[in-house]
Parts: structure tokens; C-alpha cells; sequence
């Protein structure tokens, strides 16, 4: 048998192609470039030219032989495996002609075919359960499509998994067969729709914004096991910067799109708006003040590609889109499916992660289909804390030099290792399913999503010598001897589910109708802890021994738990004419913000009424009388703070697009919102492609956007036990009260209302085909915010005479707000090239990116004809306020991977650099730009079973070392003048922000099996 490849002029049919389709502005703008063919020769594959990462491959299989009718019976010995494999076994022992996509093929799994069938019966039992399809033209070519047009348009529709576009042209092998696979091109080809354009059919290059497709392959590839971390290595604008010591934020790390907030970025789900997590981040970390969306809720295993539209689109898809829009497609396979562990951790022994993955496809029938993955991870703690150099025991005094002689015996022998400072420990159970079922004329459509987090992070360590937290006791001892570092363990429960039912109509019309609910909730629990008001109420009012207080006081305590939910309904209509395409839609919306009280021992302070301590002068001189309330390390929430909130919204938009001349295409929406509590807002966009010619495009947005406070920032409010850098230069302890704006004391200081913060966006990019195989865009951006919303420093008393008076009223020492209270300009470039070519025996594909980008705070101001009018704006928003803004995320990241594939091998190596960032915390630190090595081997066993192994940071790279804002440094002496210890502090590394963390070199090992 020989098999022959026609390669005819790929880049004349390519060009003609496209002025065909242009000129008939139909449902046929989207295409892709042919960039590469398979030649078969007897039975081995020679690749003759490298595949895009950006489009797919198309085989062309012709045999030179006796032709055999598609009615002839045929024996046929083909074992279940992947559908482009299938179909490639198909063609030898059929000696037929079979034209497929790769890139689409590849994702589906085929079954066993053995036994006698016509051509047909075979490729129908093959393919079954599958969305593949064997249609046969008048011709007689055969070519292998989806099932339907529009199949899945509700979750943004199929797309290949290193595609930005549509199913490719068809090639046949002779001029009679191209010009038969151009009018099954023409006539079959499928639309796909992808973020940032409602019409379904348009490629990424004919988009006027730009849009990364990110594939379940490039997120497996960067051997990360969080979407959050997988996100980041391929993807420069994204950001996932880790913090230590900072509540919640240690469990639940804030994911930020071009150097923004973690708020002025919209997840979708399915092209569905995910809800955002229960969370705020009120301490001192990337994304301060803000609430964002939980991105590690979906298992990595369930998602079948990621697209991230870099461009505003608050127009196009309401509240949030500032920065982006980031859409989370799941898979939707009904056949095959994989099993994956994974196991790995840090050079330094810890961190040992363990990834499970389960994923498979159910056929529904002949119509429908019904995905599942489950997923379990879990994850040790890392440890990178520096030893404890301060005084743990009463009674050192301080040398002429600095230095502290130990007094206490104990002080010598006392474990200096007090403090875990790094990952948390975390164990999480995630559960996808996605379906759809064909029915009527339309599709019934939906998914659930479901996640359970376990996490366990540490607080400071409170030791002997620390009379409000460890309280002196009768026995003159501290009621927990040696110290203790109180645990901060939050469960995590994230839930959502959606149900649709979209249909098409003969005018090349669909309309789309759906519900969607999302619920994230977060409880705390402090473990290792202790009320230390509550051992003085043993003593005194108990009268308890000190023995007996040590034995009874409880440990635990339940301190509070938030949840967040969302409900939305949406209905879209789409309606393609000859020369333009409308969408029109509504939404109505929900949002329900609940703050559930903790334990009475989690927030009380047993031994003060009133402000006045109820034991004053009880003690004899021995022990406390008047002690910290609440749960050392993290203290709950009083029945006064519990919240039960909701909004209502509603929202219109209507958007177009339309060929205005050949090669220009222009796209305008406008959007209208209502929201209860603050009013309505109208946003609009326009945007525009103009292909210059063939290889080179123009491109370019203008549009206003919005962001409606979060119900976190409506509502939230609570007493938390914050570490502030003190006068000496090491942190102290502080209470700190969070107040919400419609608070008596806010009220009384005359705070407004928050209101919506509002943008203006512009971007303007060329994307250049420099040839087949290599792909370059730049884009340029510009967006200003005006009335963004900012927590407010920590405003104590001293700064006036209303504020003094109103924290007294409220019994608070210091308080924060949230304002809108500042005008920002962010500016910034993002690069990508992409080349692919053969080498090395097989083929290399490389990318290029890099995202350039500075946010300037330009205008701070305070409340007009509030009370704090009459404080120094620059009290009440600090130096580390405008620095967490504007430096604590790395003005440029840049990565460059290269990925290599031969035979049963896969080999994908990454460089990631980040660049500079400053931190202000008590002093200014700019820490200098690293570069990480990742890289990871694959190979496949069978064709079936593969093993991997890798390392993520392979040089072990950390950042700078931290000279600011640390604590328990010190160098301790003992009576000979020994050195006990000498220490700069337990921050080693800044807790502050770390974009890339401070863990070090990971190495795993894994396998997979797919079926």
C-alpha cells in the first residue's frame, strides 16, 4: 500500500480562502491557517512541517490503490485510542481518503472496531460517542467534522486545544479535491464563539482585543498542580502572588490581571459569570482592601481550555471587566477520560504535594454527553522562617551594645524555631461535572461545580514574655510556659451549578436562556490558641489554681465564618445578517453577603466591661489583671458583626459587528446596569481589525467600564489582631476595627456611601504573521480608573477631634474604612511570538511573551464634608497603601518556553522571569528581578500509559532577602558572654509579597493513564 501527501500551495489557498469568505461576510469570517500536513509512508509518520501553537494541523490521507466504495464490506482490526490515531489506522486498512483536523481530533477518544463493516458502520461505530461525524460530499471525499454547527455555543463552543479560531479548510489531494474541500469549507465549517466577541466564527487574529487560549496541554505542561500557578507560568499579565501571616490570604491568594486588583478582573465559567469568594483581604498583601474569585476552586484536570481576553469589557460583560476577563472553559468529552497522580516537594524536604485526578466522558444516548472529573490535593506546609532572636522570658536586660543577657535559665535552652512562616497545609476535594444533551431543536445544557478546602496556616508565636496574650498567673509563670503559636484553620466550601437551554433558529438566529447560582464560603477556626482575658475570669471569678487554669483553658475556639453567593439569570439572542451581526441580552442578578458569629470564647474579653478593667488591683502585685480578648492569632466575631445582605441588579446591552469595508471589521456594545444601593451606569465599547494585508492586522479598543462595590466592601467588618511596623523599627501588635460605611461611627464621622469606581480604557496592537510558522503581537494599553475603592490606614486617635470622639463612642482604638479615595493611570505593553518549526528529529514549538506595566496613584482624596476632610489625606492613606498599588507586583514579566516533541517524547522547558518589585513596610525595599527554570519530561510508555517527571524552579531560586518590617530579632548573651542566639528577625524573606513565593526548587514525578 502506498499512502501519498498532496501539499499544494497551502499559502495561495490560505489567501484565496480568505477573500472569499470576506467578500461573502457570512457565518464563514472565521478560518484558520494551514500551517502544517502529516506524509505517511508504509506505516510510519514523517512530520514535514513543525504545527502552530496557534492553529491546528490538518491530515490528508490518499490512497494509490484500487478505490474501494464506501458500501463494501471491509475487515477492520482497530484497538480503542485516540481518535486521530483511529483515523489514521482507518485510512490504511480502507485504502480511503480521509480529511480531518488533528487539533480536533485529537481530543476525543475512538472506539475498538474489529470484525467486518462498510466504511461507513465502521467510522459510525468508531466515532460513536463522540461529536465526530463522517460526511461524505458529492465527490466522494470523506472528512470527519463536529456533529452540529453551534454545538456548544453556550461554554463558548469547541475549540481545538492549541487553537484560537475554527475548524480548518479542507485539503484533498488533487485540484478536483481542493476545490471540493473548499466547498465543504465554505459549507460546513463550524463557528466557534470565544470571549470577547459574541459572534461565533471569529478567529483571535480578526479580533480587535486581544485574547489568550490557553489549552489543558500548555496548564499540564508547566507541571504545576493550582490553575492559580498554572496561569501564571504561561501567562505574564497574570499574577498569583503568595503572603505569609495574613489570615485568610495565606489560604486564598489573590489572582490579579495587568498589575490591578483582584476585584477589576471577571472569571467566567462556561462564559457564565463565576461568583467571587467570601474573602477580603484586609491585611497587608498584594490586592489590600479587595475581594477576588477563588481560582483554585476548579480542578485543573476539568478544564478543557482557558481564555483570557486582556482588554476591558465591562460594556460587553458588566461589573468587574476592568483589567479582563478570564474564561474557564470545562471539557465535554462524552467518551475516554484519564487517571493522573502526582507526586512532589520542595528541595528543602518539605511541602510534599499529592495530586489525584480522575476525568471521564459518559455519552448521554446518540445526543448528549455528561463529563465528570474529581480531583484531590494534598499539600504539607513549607517552612522559611528565620530563628527567634528576641527575649521568650521575662528578665534580660540590655547591654551597652544592644545585645540582651539572658536572665531566665529557660531563655537558654528555648526553641528558637518558633514560627512557620510559608504555604499552608491544605488538603482539597474538587468534583466537575459538565453536560449537554440535544434536545428539540436546541441543546439543555449545564454544569456543577463543587470544591472543599482543609487549610492550616500559623499566627505569630506568643510567648512567655507576653503579658496581653500569655497572661502572667498566680504562680508568677505565664499560663502557657513555653509559648505557643496559635493555628488559623479555615474551611473552604465553593459551590456552583448552572442549567440552560440554548436553541437555533432557520434565520441563522439563536437564543440562549440560563440560571446560574455560585456560593463560597469560608469558616475559621483558631487551634493552639488561647483567650487570655479568660485565664484572669478563671482566676478571679473562678478561682481556679494556676495549675488548674493550664489544665482547663480551653484551645480551640470556632471564631467566624462569610459567605458569598450569587444567583443569575440570562437570556442572549444572537441574529447573523448578511452584512453584520447583532447580540442582545438581559441579565438579573443577585448577590447575598452573609457574617456568621463565632463562639462567645472567640470574641469576648472576659476581665473588661465597658472599657474599665473589672479586676483592677486583684492581683497582689503577682500576675495580670487585665489581658487581651478574644483568640490568640486570630479572634472571632460578636453577634454585633454578623451581616445578612443582598442586591438585586439589572442589566441590557446590546452588540454588534459588522465588515464595514473587506478587510475592516468594527464591533460596539453598549451596557446598561442597575444596581440597588447606588444607581445605574452606561458603558460602552468600539473597537475595530484592519487587515493591512494578508499577514498583518491592526487592531484597537476604546470603552468606559465600571466596578460596583463588592458586598465584602459594603459590609464587611470585624476586630482583627493586625502586626504594624512599630518605632523601633520590629512589628507590634494591634487591633484594628473594620468599619463598614454605613456603620454609627462611619455615619458620625459623615462617611458617604460607596459608590461605583469608573474606567476608561484604550488599547491599540498589530498582529504580524511574520511567515507560516511565526506569529508576533504587541499591544499597548491604558487605563484610568477614577473614585477607586481603597481601604484607609489604620486611623487611630490624635489625627481629630471627630475621630477621637467617634473610636471612643465605638469603644475602638483605631479603625479603617473603605473610600473611594483614589485616581489611578495603569500603562503597559504585552508581547507574544510564537514560532514553530522541526528540529532535533521532531518538532519545537517556542513562545515568547512578556507583559511591561506601571500603575501610578495620580490623586488621593478623603470624603468632601466628612469628618475626615480635616485629616492630612497622607494620614489616611499611607506611604504602604499607594506602594501595595503601585510597586508590590513586578513592573515586567517575560517568559520564554520552548516545547519538543519526537516520537513517544515531550519535553517542555520554561524561563520565567520576574521583574523588580518595591514593598513598603516601615521602610522602602525593591528587590531585584529573578529568573525561574522549569522544565518537564514526558514519556509515553503505551499509548496509553505515560510517566513525567520535573522540577518547577529546577535552580532553586529565592528572592532577595528581607530588610524590612521584621520582628523577634535580636542577639541574646549568657552570663560568660556566649552567644545564645543572634538572629535578624523570622522574616527571612518578605511576608508582605512574594510574586513567585519563597519555597525554592520543586521536583515531582507523575504518571498518567488515559482510556
Amino acid at each position: 500500500m502506498q499512502i501519498k501527501l498532496m501539499l499544494d500551495k497551502v499559502a495561495s489557498i490560505k489567501i484565496e480562502r480568505k477573500k472569499n469568505i470576506k467578500k461573502k461576510k457570512q457565518n464563514y469570517r472565521g478560518f484558520l491557517f494551514v500551517s502544517c500536513l502529516y506524509k505517511l509512508r508504509s506505516n510510519q509518520t514523517h512530520l514535514l512541517s513543525g504545527f502552530s501553537v496557534l492553529v491546528p494541523a490538518i491530515f490528508s490521507l490518499s490512497v494509490q490503490a484500487a478505490t474501494q466504495t464506501t458500501g463494501q464490506m471491509v475487515q477492520f482490526d482497530i484497538k480503542a485510542q485516540r481518535a486521530d490515531k483511529a483515523l489514521i489506522e482507518y485510512a490504511k486498512q480502507t485504502e480511503q481518503t480521509v480529511v480531518f483536523s488533528y487539533e480536533l481530533a485529537k481530543q476525543y477518544d475512538a472506539n475498538s472496531v474489529y470484525g467486518f463493516y462498510t466504511q461507513l458502520d465502521a467510522l459510525e461505530a468508531l466515532l460513536g460517542g463522540t461529536e465526530l461525524d463522517a460526511v461524505v460530499d458529492q465527490n466522494g471525499l470523506l472528512s470527519i467534522k463536529l456533529k452540529q454547527i453551534n454545538r456548544n455555543d453556550n461554554n463558548m463552543m469547541k475549540l481545538s486545544a492549541v487553537s484560537a479560531a475554527v475548524l480548518p479548510a479542507l485539503l484533498a489531494v488533487n485540484s478536483q479535491g481542493v476545490n471540493a474541500a473548499e466547498e465543504v469549507a465554505q459549507e460546513k465549517i463550524e463557528k466557534i464563539a470565544i470571549v470577547g466577541s459574541r459572534v461565533a466564527g471569529r478567529s483571535v487574529e480578526d479580533l480587535p482585543v486581544p485574547v489568550d487560549i490557553l489549552s489543558a496541554e500548555a496548564l499540564e505542561n508547566t507541571g504545576q498542580t493550582e490553575v492559580g500557578r498554572m496561569l501564571q507560568s504561561i501567562a505574564p499579565s497574570f499574577n498569583f502572588s503568595s503572603s505569609a501571616i495574613s489570615d485568610g490570604t495565606d489560604a486564598l491568594r489573590p489572582a490579579t490581571l495587568r498589575g490591578l486588583g483582584p476585584d477589576q478582573t471577571l472569571v467566567l465559567i462556561n462564559g457564565k459569570r463565576r461568583h467571587q469568594a467570601s474573602i477580603i483581604h484586609i491585611n497587608g498583601s498584594v490586592g489590600r482592601g479587595t475581594a477576588g474569585t477563588d481560582m483554585n476552586a476548579i480542578p485543573a484536570s476539568a478544564i478543557k481550555r482557558i481564555e483570557v481576553l486582556r482588554d476591558g469589557a465591562a460594556a460587553q460583560y458588566g461589573s468587574d471587566a476592568i483589567a479582563g476577563v478570564i474564561n474557564i472553559v470545562l471539557k465535554d468529552g462524552s467518551e475516554g477520560g484519564k487517571a493522573a497522580i502526582n507526586y512532589g516537594q520542595y528541595s528543602e524536604g518539605d511541602g510534599e504535594t499529592i495530586n489525584l485526578d480522575f476525568n471521564k466522558g459518559f455519552a448521554l444516548g446518540d445526543d448528549g454527553y455528561l463529563n465528570t472529573t474529581i480531583n484531590y490535593r494534598d499539600r504539607a506546609p513549607t517552612n522559611r522562617a528565620g530563628l527567634h532572636g528576641s527575649c521568650q522570658f521575662y528578665g534580660c536586660t540590655e547591654l551597652s551594645d544592644g545585645t540582651l543577657l539572658a536572665g531566665d535559665p529557660r531563655e537558654l535552652t528555648a526553641d528558637r524555631d518558633t514560627f512557620r512562616i510559608g504555604d499552608a497545609d491544605s488538603q482539597q476535594f474538587g468534583l466537575t461535572i459538565n453536560t449537554g444533551y440535544e434536545l428539540g431543536d436546541g441543546e439543555l445544557y449545564g454544569f456543577i461545580t463543587y470544591s472543599t478546602r482543609e487549610n492550616e496556616s500559623a499566627a505569630f508565636f506568643r510567648h512567655n514574655a507576653n503579658a496581653g496574650g500569655n497572661p502572667v498567673l498566680q504562680d508568677n509563670d505565664a499560663t502557657i510556659p513555653l509559648g505557643f503559636l496559635p493555628k488559623i484553620n479555615t474551611t473552604i466550601d465553593d459551590i456552583s451549578y448552572n442549567f440552560g437551554y440554548k436553541t437555533e433558529f432557520d434565520n441563522d438566529a439563536s437564543l440562549d436562556l440560563s440560571y446560574t447560582y455560585g456560593e463560597n464560603s469560608i469558616d475559621y477556626t483558631t487551634s493552639d490558641t488561647i483567650n487570655a482575658s479568660y485565664a484572669n475570669f478563671l482566676r478571679y471569678d473562678q478561682g481556679l489554681s494556676a495549675a488548674d487554669i493550664r489544665t482547663t483553658i480551653p484551645r480551640e475556639a470556632y471564631a467566624y465564618g462569610m459567605e458569598l453567593s450569587l444567583q443569575t439569570i440570562n437570556i442572549d439572542f444572537t441574529q447573523n445578517f448578511d452584512d453584520y451581526s447583532l447580540a442582545m441580552g438581559a441579565e438579573i442578578r443577585t448577590d447575598e453577603y452573609r457574617i456568621l458569629e463565632g463562639n462567645e470564647y472567640a470574641y469576648r474579653d472576659y476581665d473588661t466591661l465597658n472599657g474599665v478593667s473589672i479586676y483592677s488591683g486583684l492581683s497582689g502585685g503577682v500576675g495580670s489583671e487585665d489581658a487581651s480578648g478574644g483568640s490568640q492569632g486570630f479572634g472571632g466575631s460578636s453577634p454585633a458583626s454578623s451581616v445578612d445582605e443582598s442586591r438585586d441588579v439589572i442589566s441590557f446591552y446590546v452588540d454588534a459587528e459588522s465588515y464595514v469595508i473587506e478587510d475592516v471589521i468594527l464591533s460596539g456594545a453598549l451596557r446598561y446596569d442597575n444596581y440597588k444601593g447606588f444607581g445605574d451606569t452606561v458603558n460602552f465599547k468600539l473597537a475595530g481589525n484592519w487587515s493591512i494585508t494578508d499577514d498583518i492586522s491592526l487592531r484597537g479598543a476604546l470603552s468606559s467600564g465600571f466596578r460596583a462595590p463588592s458586598m465584602q466592601q459594603l459590609y464587611f467588618n470585624n476586630v482583627s489582631t493586625q502586626f504594624v511596623v512599630g518605632a523601633n523599627g520590629n512589628l507590634v501588635a494591634e487591633e484594628v476595627g473594620t468599619f463598614r460605611n454605613d456603620s454609627t461611627l462611619a455615619q458620625s464621622l459623615g462617611i458617604p456611601k460607596l459608590k461605583e469606581e469608573k474606567s476608561q480604557n484604550r488599547s491599540l496592537g498589530i498582529v504580524y504573521n511574520v511567515t507560516d510558522n511565526i506569529n508576533v503581537t504587541v499591544d499597548y494599553y491604558s487605563i484610568d480608573i477614577d473614585d477607586r475603592i481603597v481601604i484607609s490606614d489604620r486611623l487611630g486617635k490624635g489625627l481629630s477631634t471627630s475621630l477621637d470622639a467617634a473610636l471612643n463612642s465605638a469603644g475602638a482604638g483605631v479603625g479603617q474604612f473603605f473610600l473611594n479615595g483614589a485616581d489611578t493611570e495603569t500603562r503597559g505593553v504585552d508581547f507574544v511570538a510564537t514560532w514553530n518549526t522541526e528540529g532535533l528529529g521532531g518538532t519545537l514549538d517556542f513562545t515568547l511573551a512578556a507583559n511591561f506595566t506601571k500603575t501610578d496613584v495620580v490623586s488621593l482624596f478623603s470624603p468632601a464634608g466628612s469628618s475626615l476632610e480635616t485629616v492630612k489625606v497622607e494620614d489616611i492613606f499611607s506611604a504602604e497603601d499607594i506602594s501595595i498599588i503601585e510597586e508590590w507586583q513586578p513592573e515586567d514579566r517575560i517568559n520564554l518556553s520552548a516545547l519538543y516533541q519526537r516520537d513517544d517524547w515531550t519535553v517542555n522547558l520554561s524561563l520565567n522571569r520576574f521583574g523588580e518589585y518595591t514593598v513598603e513596610d516601615g521602610g522602602r525595599q525593591t528587590y531585584g528581578a529573578e529568573i525561574l527554570t522549569d522544565v518537564k519530561v514526558n514519556y509515553f510508555v503505551t499509548e496509553d500509559l505515560s510517566v513525567n517527571i520535573g522540577a518547577n524552579n529546577l535552580f532553586d531560586v529565592y528572592p532577595d532577602k528581607n530588610e524590612i518590617g521584621n520582628s523577634r530579632s535580636g542577639t541574646i548573651v549568657d552570663a560568660n558572654g556566649n552567644t545564645v542566639i543572634s538572629s535578624s528577625g523570622v522574616f527571612d524573606y518578605s511576608r508582605r509579597s512574594a510574586p513567585f513565593g519563597f519555597n525554592g526548587a520543586y521536583y515531582y514525578v507523575g504518571a498518567e493513564y488515559r482510556f
